[in-house]
C-alpha cells in the first residue's frame, strides 16, 4: 500500500522542522565587540513556502554580510520574500586564524548588506577543506572616476590582491573617468575566507602612480552557480567622507569538484594541501631566457635625426630594462636575461622601445607583443619582431625551458628532509653530471621558522608580518601572521640556483591593507657562507644593510651543488636585475666611493714609493737584496713562471695573512652619514630636479668611482681569500696558465688566441662578447659588500630571558 501525498508532506514538514532545530541547537550569537544585539549581525532566514511540486525542506539563511558597496540586480533582489522574523543565532563558523579575525573587524566598519548565502543545502555541501572553488571576474568599466592629473582625467587601472597577493592587473585606460575595461579573470579558490581587495590607481609615467581608491568583495557573501553584477564604491581610508567613483564587475562564483584521490589525499595531510593551493601563483613553471640583440631601422626621434634606444620587457608583473644605446638607429645591445613563466599558456611578452630623453619623459618610438604560447619548448628561437606601425624592428633569441626545484611547503613535508629525495638531489649534481644542463647549478632550501622582537609598526603597538624570500630575480613569500611581534611560519622554500656566488635576500615586512607594506628589517646571506642543516639566529638589519634593527629571524639553510658548473658559470656574465634603482645624486656616496678610489690609489702609491726608495739607497740592506733578487729573476725568467708567481702570493696569503677580515672601523666610517647634510639636500631636491643634466654627469662621476673602487677591492679580497672558492678557482686558473706556458711555446697559444677571436662572429653570429677575467671580478665582493654580507651577533641571553617570560612554562 503506496502511502498518499498528504503523508508525504507530513513527513517531509516533520524532517525539515526536525534539521532545523538541530541547527538551531548548535548556533550562537553573532557578535562583535563593537555590536549591539540591533546593529548588524541580524539574521533573516528565507521564506519556506515554495511554488513547485516538492516542498522545499531547509531553504538556507540570508546572512546580512558587511560589504563595501551595495550589489545591483540580482544580487540584491534575487531570491524568495524576506519574512520580518529574525533568527537570534548563527550556526558557529569554522575555525579561523588570526587574518580572518582582522577581517571581519574591519569589514564591520561597512555598510551592511543582505545578500542570499548559497542555493545547496548544508547537508549537501562538502566540508570545506573537501571543496574548491572557481572565481570568474568581469571588470567591465569604472564611473565618476576620482580626478588625479592635472589635465582635469586620470589614467586609471585596476589591481586586485587575494591573500596579500596580486592575481590580476588590468590594463590603463588613458584620459577617462568613466573607463571601459571588458576584461576577464578566472581563479580557483579553495577557501571564501580571504576577500578580494579591488584597488584602483591612476598611472604616471615616471612617477609613482596616484592611488585612487579600494573597495573589498567579500567572497562567503556571493550567491553561487550565477553571474552577479556587482557595484563596488571606491574609498580612501584617509578621506572617508570623499566619493572617489564606483566600478563595475560581473562575478560568477561556483564549486569546483575534486577527485576522490584528492579528497583522501587532504584528509591524509589535512596541513599541506590548502596551503599548497594558495601558494600556487607564486611558483613558476619555466623560465623564458631572452637574448635582446640589436634593433634595425628605428623612427629617429631627437633633433639631429638619432635616437637614444633602449627596451622594455613585461611578462606579468616581471620588468626588464635593457641599457642604453646612444645616438644610433641601429643599436646593438646584446644582453641576455631570463623572465620566469607562471602561465602554463606561456602568456604575453610585452616588448616597447624608447628614446631616452635627460631631462625630459622619454619618447615612445614604437611597441609590439609576442605570445610565448606559439613558441616551442626547449627551442631557440630567432625572431625579428616589427613595432607597431612600422617604426623598426627588434631582433630576439627567445627559449623556453622548464624550471626544476621551485616549491614552497610546510616542515613537515619539505623536499630535502626526504632521504630518498634528497639522494636523488646530490646525485642529480653529482662530478659524474658536471656536463649536463650547465645552467642548472644547484639546489637551496630554506627554512623560515621564525621571528622574534619584532618592530611593532602598528598603532596598536603589535605588526603583521611576513617574509619575501629574494634570489637574484626569483622572489617568493612566506603568509602573513597577524598581530604577533614574534611568528613562527615554519615554511620551506627552495629555489633553483644558477649561480653560486648568489645572495639569498630575506625581508620581514608588515603588510597594510590599503598601502605598501611597513619595512622592519632585512638579511643578506652568500650561498658560500651557509653551512648546510645549522639553524641559526640572524639578526635584522636596515634597508642599506650596514646597522642593526630590532628584531631577529630563524632560519635552517641548505646548499646542493656541483662545483664544476659553479665553477663554468662563474666567468659568465652575471645576472643583473631585472629593474635597477635609479640612483640620485649623494654628497655622501661621491665623498664615500671618492675615499675608496683613494685608499686603493694609496696602496699603488705606497707600494711605489717602496720600490724607489730600493733606487735611492734609503736602507743598505733592502736595496742590496733587491738588486741580488733583481739579477737572479730576470737571469732566470720565464713566462710561465708570471702565473707561478700570483699562485705562491695567493697561498702565502693564506697560510701566512695574519688578518683576512675587512677593517670594520674604516667599513663603519664609509657609511657614517651627516644627518644634516642629508636634511639639507632635501630641501634643496626643487634645485636639483632643475638640473637633470648637471646630475647625471655626478651620477656618472659617482658610478665611475664606485666601479673602480670596486674592481680594486675586489682583487685585494680575492689575494685575503675572503670568498674561498673564488681564490681556489684562482690558483687553479694560474696553474693551468703556468703548464700551458710551461709546454706550450707562446707563438702557438697567442696564435690560438687571435684565431679564436677573429672567428668568434663568423662561428655564432649571436654570441653575446663578455671579458671572463670581469666576469670572475663581478662575483668577488667588494669591501661594500663584505660589510652588508657581514652577520651581526644575536644577544642570545636577551633573547632567551624575553622567550622564558613570553612562555614561563
Amino acid at each position: 500500500m503506496e502511502p498518499s501525498d498528504a503523508d508525504d508532506s507530513e513527513s517531509l514538514a516533520s524532517l525539515r522542522n526536525t534539521i532545523w532545530k538541530q541547527l538551531q541547537a548548535k548556533v550562537k550569537p553573532l557578535r562583535s565587540p563593537r555590536m549591539g544585539s540591533t546593529e548588524r549581525g541580524e539574521v533573516t532566514k528565507r521564506n519556506t513556502t515554495t511554488t513547485g511540486n516538492e516542498p522545499n525542506l531547509l531553504s538556507p539563511p540570508q546572512v546580512k554580510v558587511p560589504f563595501e558597496a551595495p550589489l545591483l540586480g540580482e544580487a540584491a533582489g534575487s531570491g524568495s520574500k524576506l519574512e520580518s522574523e529574525s533568527l537570534e543565532t548563527l550556526p558557529e563558523p569554522p575555525q579561523h586564524d588570526a587574518s580572518h579575525e582582522t577581517q571581519l573587524e574591519s569589514r564591520d566598519e561597512q555598510p551592511s548588506l543582505v545578500v542570499p548565502c548559497s542555493s545547496g543545502t548544508d547537508s549537501e555541501r562538502p566540508p570545506p577543506s573537501m571543496l574548491m572553488y572557481n572565481l570568474e571576474i568581469e571588470l567591465k568599466r569604472g564611473h565618476n572616476l576620482a580626478i588625479r592629473d592635472k589635465g582635469g582625467s586620470s589614467d586609471p587601472y585596476v589591481k586586485i590582491k587575494l591573500a596579500n597577493k596580486d592575481v590580476f592587473k588590468s590594463k590603463v585606460i588613458s584620459k577617462n573617468l568613466n573607463p571601459v575595461w571588458n576584461e576577464k579573470k578566472s581563479l580557483i579558490l579553495d577557501s571564501l575566507s580571504e576577500p578580494l581587495n579591488v584597488k584602483v590607481f591612476d598611472y604616471d609615467f615616471g612617477f609613482q602612480d596616484d592611488f585612487i581608491g579600494s573597495a573589498y568583495l567579500h567572497l562567503d557573501s556571493l550567491e553561487q552557480q550565477r553571474t552577479i553584477p556587482v557595484f563596488l564604491e571606491l574609498k580612501d581610508p584617509q578621506y572617508p567622507d570623499e566619493d572617489l567613483g564606483t566600478l563595475e564587475l560581473d562575478v560568477t562564483l561556483s564549486p569546483k569538484g575534486r577527485s576522490t584521490e584528492e579528497c583522501l589525499e587532504s584528509t591524509q595531510q589535512p596541513s599541506t594541501f590548502v596551503p599548497e593551493m594558495r601558494r600556487k601563483s607564486q611558483l613558476w613553471r619555466g623560465i623564458v631566457s631572452i637574448a635582446l640583440l640589436e634593433g634595425r631601422g628605428l623612427t629617429p626621434m631627437d633633433s639631429n635625426g638619432l635616437s637614444d634606444p633602449y627596451v622594455k620587457f613585461k611578462l606579468g608583473i616581471q620588468k626588464y630594462r635593457s641599457k642604453t644605446v646612444p645616438k644610433t638607429l641601429n643599436p646593438q645591445w646584446r644582453e641576455q636575461f631570463d623572465l620566469n613563466l607562471f602561465d602554463e599558456n606561456g602568456g604575453v611578452l610585452e616588448i616597447t622601445v624608447w628614446d631616452r630623453d635627460p631631462g625630459r619623459r622619454d619618447d615612445l618610438m614604437g611597441c609590439c607583443q609576442l605570445d610565448l604560447s606559439a613558441l616551442a619548448k626547449e627551442q631557440t628561437h630567432h625572431l625579428e619582431l616589427e613595432l607597431d606601425e612600422s617604426r623598426g624592428y627588434v631582433v630576439l633569441l627567445v627559449t623556453l625551458t622548464a624550471s626544476a626545484c621551485v616549491s614552497i611547503a610546510d616542515l613537515s613535508v619539505t623536499p630535502l628532509d626526504d632521504q630518498t629525495e634528497r639522494r636523488d638531489t646530490v646525485k642529480r649534481y653529482s662530478l659524474w653530471n658536471s656536463f649536463s644542463n650547465v645552467k642548472d647549478v644547484g639546489i637551496v632550501q630554506v627554512k623560515v621558522l621564525r621571528a622574534e622582537d619584532l618592530i611593532a609598526a602598528d598603532v596598536t603597538g603589535k605588526s603583521d608580518p611576513f617574509c619575501v624570500l629574494e634570489l637574484n630575480n626569483d622572489r617568493l613569500q612566506t603568509h602573513t601572521v597577524y598581530k604577533n611581534l614574534s611568528p613562527q611560519w615554519n615554511k620551506a622554500f627552495t629555489f633553483n640556483v644558477k649561480d653560486i656566488h648568489s645572495v639569498l635576500t630575506v625581508t620581514v615586512l608588515d603588510e597594510d591593507r590599503d598601502r605598501s607594506a611597513d619595512f622592519l628589517g632585512k638579511v643578506a646571506i652568500p650561498l658560500l657562507h651557509v653551512r648546510n642543516g645549522e639553524k641559526k639566529g640572524y639578526v635584522l638589519k636596515d634597508k642599506k644593510l650596514t646597522g642593526p634593527t630590532k628584531g631577529v629571524i630563524y632560519l635552517e639553510i641548505d646548499v646542493i651543488y656541483n662545483i664544476v658548473k659553479a665553477a663554468l658559470r662563474t666567468v659568465v656574465p652575471a645576472e643583473q636585475k631585472y629593474i635597477e634603482e635609479n640612483l640620485k645624486v649623494s654628497k655622501q656616496l661621491l665623498q664615500q666611493n671618492f675615499n675608496r678610489v683613494k685608499r686603493c690609489a694609496m696602496v699603488l702609491i705606497s707600494w711605489g714609493s717602496y720600490i724607489n726608495s730600493c733606487f735611492q739607497w734609503e736602507s743598505t740592506r733592502r736595496s742590496v737584496t733587491a738588486f741580488v733578487l733583481f739579477v737572479v729573476v730576470v737571469w732566470n725568467l720565464e713566462l710561465y713562471m708570471l702565473p707561478l708567481a700570483l699562485v705562491l702570493l695567493l697561498l702565502w696569503n693564506f697560510f701566512f695573512c695574519s688578518s683576512r677580515e675587512t677593517d670594520e672601523l674604516s667599513m663603519e666610517a664609509m657609511f657614517e652619514l651627516d644627518d644634516e647634510e642629508e636634511d639639507k639636500e632635501d630641501k634643496d631636491k626643487g634645485l636639483m630636479e632643475r638640473l637633470h643634466a648637471v646630475q647625471e654627469v655626478f651620477v656618472s662621476v659617482q658610478n665611475a668611482l664606485d666601479e673602480v673602487a670596486s674592481y680594486g677591492e675586489r682583487i685585494k679580497n680575492v689575494s685575503n681569500w675572503t670568498v674561498p672558492f673564488l681564490s681556489w678557482l684562482a690558483i687553479t686558473a694560474f696553474c693551468l696558465a703556468t703548464v700551458l706556458l710551461r709546454l706550450v711555446p707562446l707563438r702557438y697559444l697567442v696564435l690560438a688566441w687571435g684565431m679564436n677571436k677573429f672567428t668568434k662572429k663568423l662561428r655564432n653570429p649571436y654570441r653575446i662578447d663578455n671579458n671572463e677575467v670581469l666576469d670572475f671580478l663581478s662575483r668577488v665582493p667588494s669591501d661594500i659588500q663584505v660589510m652588508q654580507y657581514q652577520q651581526l651577533k644575536a644577544d642570545t641571553e636577551r633573547t632567551a630571558l624575553k622567550r622564558r617570560k613570553t612562555n614561563p612554562s
